[in-house]
């Protein structure tokens, strides 16, 4: 007997949920992973483990009694001595989740088998108390002929003594480990079937569930068969932060003392009854495993001769392939050509890891890669080749808009449940949990589970709960295009875009050379890392380092391992400060943070303070005399932007808009360039900013400060108060800015027209520019701004603003002491419309002068698939969208919604959907390109647009910055070439794409810890998507989405989901407070205003939003 305390079980579920959480089944899955590698590496012959879990609710104790079976013979042939050699330098194969393994056989044929079993069991030890057989007969004629050819193998049935009474059974759990542990294979949900380059699939998945940080606590996960060998070593692996990325292993059929005959024919058995039993290898000492992942693909089992011939080969210890080799480049190149392979980048669903996506060509519904295996060792973000596999294994879409390509959140329409669906609270778990049940009551349990299998089609004719549905297995073949996903499999990558580095935990692996590294991020495989690369004490005190947060490098992942290789970078320190998780979040997305080399810092001017050269000035227009003035954020350094208005005196203005001139100081080729070129953006995190350039030219050289001469490139119109423009001219100059404001100062300009401010309520200005004179010019900007903009979004425009967070910090700690919604207002409008007018225009002028090298930037319009199924959606929540063109949707978005008080939460739930179906914004080369029509930018509605404006902190505008100097004439002679430029706007798109993620994490994690150090917090929320079993809200004070599982919900009695055309409901009933009190019935769907709590969890760094209870009258 093992006896585990509760502070073992809170230790190693990393969640701390365990005896204090009411929804057991959410943290069972790890508990019981947990007992049972823990156990595993007793190396006993069997352990018994009997624990309880506290359900608050029930207020009193499950118990729960599992064993675990190791092997009691030795494979035939084995070898301890160079298995315990191998075992030092081979990495194991993974440890099968121990919950996912029981979830996966429940629903198999082979449990269906077992439970047939089970309950003859019980009927032969009513019998056999009975002393009659003749009862047994009665009940069913076939039982001694069925024993008869059962009792071939008697091992295969051996149950050690139960530790329960005489006459008592173990539990369901126990008994159905020891059948899989002795029988030695594991259960798979339906028949595999041969997919093409032989590799066997199953039928479609179960769906995962996934908390709202990524854990996945599915079933779903691969199997990997290893040797059953008693002597082998067990490999047990880490799991830190509760999550579980790897696939897992369990045994062959083990070994058997009987002859060879008796082997061959019980192997032949096995493979007729459930074609899973795997590649036999004749008795090898160490069995070669055959893959098999979350998407369910093996590898092609070999045939008993073929076992024969290659069993000297698998003595030798090679193991076969978990993955496919890569196709050559010329094969790929050429399978491209013929259309047979598709490229394009990979994007990895970050809470349902084992889903993959990339674009699909012709724009409609993304292609789906199902599991790790069909990803080959790609990581999120690298470019890759797919081939397309057969139609028949094509993935069946439950509803129009499962497995879309927004694979970063789910879509606000229920993907996986039949109509009609009712679950109690608590829901019964996937797994049995012996509590308080007769042997009759939990066969009867066993004998009542659902064991359709994943991937069939349930037609009920009547919603009536009480009538059978019948269900058909879903044959893709059959099935009309528009309910079927394209599925693929990765053959070659063509740039690994990902960084191969990540932030995780390691964990001590007993009688090995190296840890195990398990990343936070689950989309990374985990990593064996050197013992050489941890800290010196690890090995005798690993339980120092259980929260330590290290960066790990992936150098190497074999197609013969689920594990990749690696190196621990350094130790970042304790999980759940800021400035650990900072260094992490920014080594992942390969940012690079270093300090500037003196190499780099020697390109700068050395004679300081640095004025402008004579000869310089005589080159560029001098506007120095003008009333110039920049307009950012209060907290702002790095001023590469300034704006000045002149009236004329035929009534028009002459509004210039001035950049910063980066280009003069950042010399191409030189060593400045080329860091500059890397690091490609400046990333603004909560707390600081990781500068492109160093801070001498960010913060100063280049900075438009105040009262200071500066070198600028211009763009100065003649243009009418309604926006027209009549004249406009480029070129360089020098200015002197007369004031810095902020877009709080203009925006008390503003709101304030007639108000005669004074020199104290604005930041030091010139003396040669009244305040007056200023304040006019703001207010002369801000009315041709409206106008501007009502021009553009009359023209068909559009713009879906999301909420953004924002924090006040506290000086001395930097930890956040408040947060609030950053509020978009006229002044930050006015600044936006002169910069775009400034973009339009650059991008003509250089796309005039160089057509085949012009870097411009375009956005793709959205993926049709998306938006038809997304309007049909809207139709049928009585929503009017007009989605025929971007201007038509800004319009719809912004007249359909209502005037109370609640519109702009409706708008920002409807925002939250349209983004969805949309593409990303990219730079590119027009030579590249070529076709003018794809140059648009889909919300601005324009034909040609680019980046200018800000080239302290964007590489792409210093690119444009020199064709346009070169375009002019007043600059050095373009030496770039159009490849030069395809390549530099790559790397840029995906620099802005890493910068705009890290900016996110950022804000999440001074969220995360606001709400620990101020919480628990609460909010009104409105219901942003609804699923079977949960639904996603939009925190209306804070403008956080988060999602609710009903599982977790205190006081809920149950909850019933449905579908009405595509329109998703849900009904929970909660409760009742009192005995005079009834349970309270509350809807739930889009736009529904609910009551929520934000609560920081136990896990660092993270928080959960707990639905409030409605009171009777709401």
């Amino acid at each position: 007997m093992v006896i585990i305390s509760e502070s073992w079980l809170n230790y190693h579920s990393f969640s701390n949920q365990v005896c204090s959480d009411s929804s057991v089944i959410t943290t069972f899955p790890r508990i019981l992973d947990r007992l049972l590698n823990s156990l595993l590496e007793t190396k006993r012959e069997s352990t018994v483990l009997k624990f309880t879990l506290q359900n608050r609710r029930a207020v009193r104790a499950t118990e729960v009694e599992l064993r675990v079976m190791e092997p009691r013979r030795q494979a035939k042939g084995s070898n301890p001595s160079r298995d315990a050699r191998r075992g030092q330098n081979v990495s194991g194969a993974p440890q099968k989740d121990a919950y996912a393994r029981l979830l996966s056989q429940h629903h198999s044929s082979k449990f269906r088998s077992f439970r047939d079993q089970f309950v003859q069991q019980q009927l032969q030890l009513q019998a056999g108390e009975n002393g009659s057989e003749a009862c047994l007969e009665q009940l069913d004629p076939n039982w001694k002929k069925r024993h008869q050819a059962e009792s071939v193998s008697p091992a295969a049935y051996e149950r050690p003594a139960s530790p329960a009474k005489a006459g008592e059974t173990g539990s369901c759990v126990a008994l159905y480990l020891e059948k899989v542990s002795e029988r030695g294979g594991p259960a798979e949900p339906q028949r595999p079937k041969l997919a093409a380059g032989g590799r066997w699939q199953r039928g479609e998945r179960r769906d995962t569930n996934t908390s709202q940080d990524g854990d996945v606590e599915s079933a779903e996960e691969g199997l990997l068969r290893h040797s059953h060998s008693k002597q082998s070593k067990k490999h047990h692996h880490g799991d830190a932060g509760g999550k579980d990325v790897s696939q897992g292993v369990s045994p062959h059929k083990g070994s058997s003392p009987a002859s060879g005959k008796e082997q061959e024919k019980s192997k032949k058995k096995n493979a007729a009854k459930s074609g899973e039993a795997g590649c036999a290898d004749g008795g090898a000492a160490k069995r070669t495993p055959v893959p098999q992942t979350q998407d369910g693909t093996f590898s092609a089992c070999e045939t008993p001769s073929d076992t024969s011939k290659n069993r000297n080969k698998a003595r030798g210890g090679k193991r076969k392939p978990v993955f496919e080799a890569y196709m050559s480049a010329q094969d790929v190149s050429a399978g491209l050509k013929r259309g047979e392979l598709i490229q394009g980048p990979l994007r990895i669903n970050p809470k349902k890891y084992q889903e993959a996506f990339i674009p699909a060509p012709d724009g409609n519904r993304d292609i789906f890669l199902d599991g790790v295996v069909a990803r080959n060792r790609a990581l999120n973000g690298d470019v890759v080749v797919v081939k397309v596999l057969p139609r028949e294994q094509w993935k069946v879409m439950k509803s129009d808009t499962d497995g879309e390509c927004a694979s970063e959140s789910e879509t606000p329409v229920e993907r996986t449940a039949a109509q009609g669906q009712e679950t109690r609270r608590p829901p019964s778990p996937d797994v049995i949990v012996e509590a308080q049940y007769s042997e009759t009551e939990l066969a009867a349990k066993v004998e009542g589970m659902n064991l359709s299998p994943a991937g069939s089609s349930c037609l009920n004719n009547d919603e009536s709960p009480d009538k059978e549905k019948t269900c058909q297995p879903a044959d893709p073949r059959t099935i009309s295009d528009k309910h079927l996903q394209r599925t693929a499999k990765v053959v070659y990558i063509v740039e690994q875009k990902h960084s191969r580095a990540a932030t995780g935990f390691i964990k001590f692996l007993p009688d090995k050379n190296f840890a195990m590294f398990s990343p936070v991020d689950h989309r990374v495989p985990r990593v064996n890392v050197p013992l050489a690369d941890c800290p010196d004490d690890f090995a005798s005190r690993p339980g120092d380092y259980a929260n330590t947060l290290f960066i790990c490098r992936i150098t190497a992942w074999h197609d013969n391992n689920t594990f990749a290789e690696g190196t621990l970078a350094k130790s970042l320190g304790q999980a759940g400060e800021i400035e650990p998780e900072t260094e992490g979040i920014l080594t992942e997305y390969d940012v690079d943070f270093s300090e500037f080399s003196e190499d780099v810092l020697s390109c700068l001017p050395q004679d300081l303070p640095w004025t402008i050269a004579e000869e310089e000035l005589h080159r560029r227009r001098d506007l120095r005399k003008e009333c110039i003035f920049t307009i950012d954020p209060a907290t702002a350094r790095d001023l590469d932007d300034a704006l000045s208005c002149k009236p004329l005196p035929d009534g028009n203005f002459e509004v210039g808009v001035h950049i910063a001139d980066v280009s003069y100081f950042v010399e191409e080729g030189r060593a400045l360039d080329m860091v500059a070129s890397r690091r490609a953006t400046s990333v603004y995190l909560v707390q600081k900013v990781i500068p492109m350039l160093p801070r001498l030219l960010c913060e100063e050289l280049c900075s438009l400060n105040p009262m200071t001469d500066r070198l600028t490139f211009s763009v100065i119109w003649k243009i009418t108060p309604q926006g027209k423009i009549l004249s406009e001219w480029f070129g360089r100059s020098v200015i002197r800015s007369c004031v810095k404001l902020s877009y709080d100062h203009a925006q008390s300009m503003i709101d304030a027209p007639d108000k005669l401010f004074s020199a104290e309520e604005l930041p030091p200005c010139a003396p040669e520019h009244p305040v007056d004179e200023i304040h006019q010019a703001v207010l002369s900007l801000h009315r041709i701004a409206q106008n501007l903009r009502a021009q553009r979004f009359q023209g068909g425009a559009l713009r879906l603003d999301q909420l953004k967070l924002s924090f006040t910090l506290d000086k001395e700690t930097g930890m956040p002491q408040g947060c609030y919604i950053y509020q978009y207002r006229d002044s930050n409008k006015l600044v936006e419309e002169f910069m775009l007018l400034a973009n339009m225009a650059t991008a003509h002028q250089i796309y005039r002068s160089f057509p085949q090298q012009a870097m411009l930037r375009r956005h793709p319009p959205p993926q049709t698939k998306m938006v038809d199924e997304l309007q049909e959606f809207c139709q049928q929540m009585g929503l009017d969208l007009d989605f025929s063109s971007a201007g038509a949707l800004h319009r719809s978005l912004n007249e359909t919604l209502g005037t109370d008080e609640y519109s702009s939460a409706r708008k920002e739930v409807l925002t939250h959907m349209c983004s969805r179906p949309m593409q990303m914004a990219v730079y590119f080369c027009t030579g590249v390109l070529k076709e003018e029509p794809l140059f648009r930018h889909y919300a601005l509605n324009v034909p040609f647009y680019t980046h200018f404006t800000s080239p302290i902190r964007r590489y792409a505008d210093v690119i444009v910055h020199r064709l346009l100097a070169a375009s002019l004439g007043c600059g050095p002679h373009l030496s770039l070439t159009g490849e030069d430029v395809h390549k530099q706007a790559s790397h840029c798109n995906d620099k802005k794409t890493a910068s705009k993620r890290v900016q996110e994490m950022s804000a999440e994690l001074f969220f995360a810890a606001f709400v620990k150090e101020s919480g628990p917090l609460e909010s009104q929320a409105m219901v942003m998507g609804v699923l079977d079993q949960a639904f996603d809200v939009l925190v209306l004070q804070y403008g956080v989405q988060k999602r609710i599982y009903c599982n977790a919900l205190q006081g809920l009695e149950s909850f019933h989901y449905q579908k009405v055309g595509k329109k998703p409901e849900m009904t929970l009933i909660w409760q009742a407070e009192s005995p005079e009190q009834g349970t309270v019935r509350q809807e739930i769907s889009i736009f529904t205003l609910v009551e929520v709590q934000l609560k920081a969890d136990e896990a660092p760094m993270k928080y959960s939003a707990v639905l409030k209870r409605p009171s009777e009258t709401s």
